[in-house]
């Protein structure tokens, strides 16, 4: 068949600080291909939704396939599918992606007949089964693995039997070289591994993978990073290198290959602490930025996220990642309920540290604990406001002077590392990035201004809502079953097994707030 894979257009903040390459998109298409089908991609954070139509119209797909990893993109995905399916009724479209196995039911609504199927889960581990069904008997689409239909549901959803069997169809992006993070330009993405271990209350990683993880062979990781042409790499894995000797492995792999690239991952500070001493081998072989969610400063905040980590060992880890070279970049999360003092003292502590800071606002999501459990009332019900930087619970102050303080805070964070400043202590690659025709980073140094805009913000709230989500569950305000939250159903610790034993009783002892070793 002729599949037509679709990413959604991009978020508030991939219009400035960054714009990753669809990376899971282009490993279900790797796997369509695998199976013997024709497939192309289309990623609308550097395409139209013109080029999609054009896409549709010429090319004439079976199946077109959307991706919905936010919810934000929720509205325009279900547009888009409407008019794909005006064109060609008789095309089979899907939804799959994480923010859609936690909405599924209500992504069919929305379509009103447009969207004949959403896969939760791992769309991967069934795709051959569920093209062939979709070929030759879609009344048996129903049957298949975390697929839900109009006709039914099947039985949940199920892992790919091994990470190393992933293989990205990077070739079918058209536009590689517009994919960026910072001064990273550009730049690919890899997995080494998936699932987080931990369970943070704002978090749905853990709840989409059932509190699992799983490693990619580090033959196989170090494979992958030899195929990229791409100077910069970004990590996409949840927490990386939780497992110090499978981080060291596919270091040491890289090292003996000669493979150097410039590095950019995600992690938390207690595994940095750790596992200090593969981050200091990885420095020396190309890891240069670090991203680290302390998510508050103060213990109230910590306590509140479930963020089980004593805020000495958060500074402590800030401390040991500027001793290796390590540029980090931190987030913490402004609660609505923040007043103009608090705000005024984020500001002068973010000033007083060297980092990055990020901020983004407390939304409660489908799939979060915190969507269970907060029992503020939702003000919104707009896909296109759950982006963490637009407000959706009752803000304290009132909501065009929250905006006002949230981007005074962020313009006054981010003049440290944008505009001119930036472009002087970045000449060196700024010019580097020129003679490559390179300019996704120069152009991001002065767009803050005319995307974070408090104005724009507050008037966001005001468009007409044409898709709602449905409301969660009654709040009761306490503890809620994890098995009612996951997608892929929890697996214990066989599900972890790639952890280890040593590093499964760190998760469980930072887990459960005891002293990690």
């Amino acid at each position: 068949m002729n599949i037509l894979a679709v990413h959604p257009s991009g978020l508030m903040y991939t219009k400035v600080f960054l714009r990753l390459e669809p990376l899971g998109l282009e490993i279900v298409a790797g796997a369509a291909r695998a199976a013997g089908h024709r497939v192309g991609l289309i990623d609308l954070q550097v395409e139209t939704h013109a080029d999609f139509l054009r896409r549709v119209r010429d090319g004439r797909p079976d199946v077109i396939a959307f991706s919905c990893n936010y919810l934000a993109n929720v509205p325009e995905i279900i547009d888009l599918a409407k008019r794909a399916k005006a064109e060609l009724p008789r095309t089979y479209v899907v939804i799959g992606g994480h923010s859609a196995s936690f909405t599924a039911a209500e992504l069919l609504e929305h379509g009103a007949g447009a969207v004949d199927c959403v896969l939760k889960g791992e769309a991967e581990a069934v795709l051959p089964a569920f093209l062939e069904a979709v070929e030759h008997d879609r009344a048996a689409v129903a049957t298949i693995p975390g697929a839900v239909t109009r006709d039914g549901e099947g039985p949940p959803p199920g892992f790919v039997a091994s990470l190393d069997d992933s293989r990205p169809a990077r070739d079918l992006l058209r536009h590689r070289r517009k994919y960026f993070i910072g001064v990273l330009d550009p730049c690919a993405s890899v997995e080494f591994a998936r699932g987080c271990p931990w369970d943070c209350t704002f978090c749905s990683a853990w709840t989409f993978y059932g509190r699992s993880y799983r490693a990619m062979s580090p033959e196989r990781a170090v494979e992958e990073v030899a195929s990229i042409r791409e100077p910069g790499i970004f990590l996409v894995d949840d927490v990386a290198f939780v497992h110090e000797k499978h981080g060291l492995a596919i270091g040491e792999g890289l090292a003996r290959r000669g493979i150097r690239k410039k590095y950019y991952l995600e992690t938390r500070g207690d595994v940095l602490l750790r596992n200090k001493e593969v981050f200091r081998f990885w420095s020396g072989i190309g890891l240069r930025y670090m991203f680290i969610g302390l998510e508050a400063v103060d213990a109230e905040g910590l306590k509140r996220f479930r963020k089980r980590i004593d805020l000495d060992r958060n500074f402590e880890a800030l401390d040991f990642a500027r001793s290796l070279g390590i540029t980090v970049a931190i987030n913490l999360i402004a609660d609505p309920d923040w007043d103009r003092e608090r705000f005024r003292a984020v500001r002068e502590w973010c000033l007083e540290i060297p980092e990055i800071v990020n901020i983004s606002v407390n939304t409660p999501y489908p799939g979060t604990e915190i969507w269970r459990t907060e029992t503020r009332p939702l003000q919104s019900l707009d896909y296109r406001l759950y982006d963490i930087q637009h407000a959706v619970l009752p803000t304290r102050m009132p909501l065009h002077d929250f905006y006002a303080e949230l981007v005074r805070t962020q313009q006054v964070l981010n003049r440290k590392h944008l505009g001119w400043r930036a472009l002087a202590a970045t000449a060196g690659i700024s010019a580097g990035h020129l003679m490559r025709g390179q300019t996704n980073f120069l152009r991001m140094l002065w767009k803050f201004n005319s995307v974070f805009d408090p104005r724009l913000q507050l008037a966001d709230h005001a468009r007409e809502v044409r898709y709602a989500m449905a409301p969660p569950p009654a709040r009761t305000g306490g503890a809620v079953d994890p098995r009612s939250l996951y997608v892929h159903p929890p697996q214990g610790r066989k599900g972890r097994a790639a952890l280890g034993a040593a590093a499964e009783r760190f998760v469980e002892e930072t887990r459960m707030g005891g002293a990690a070793p």
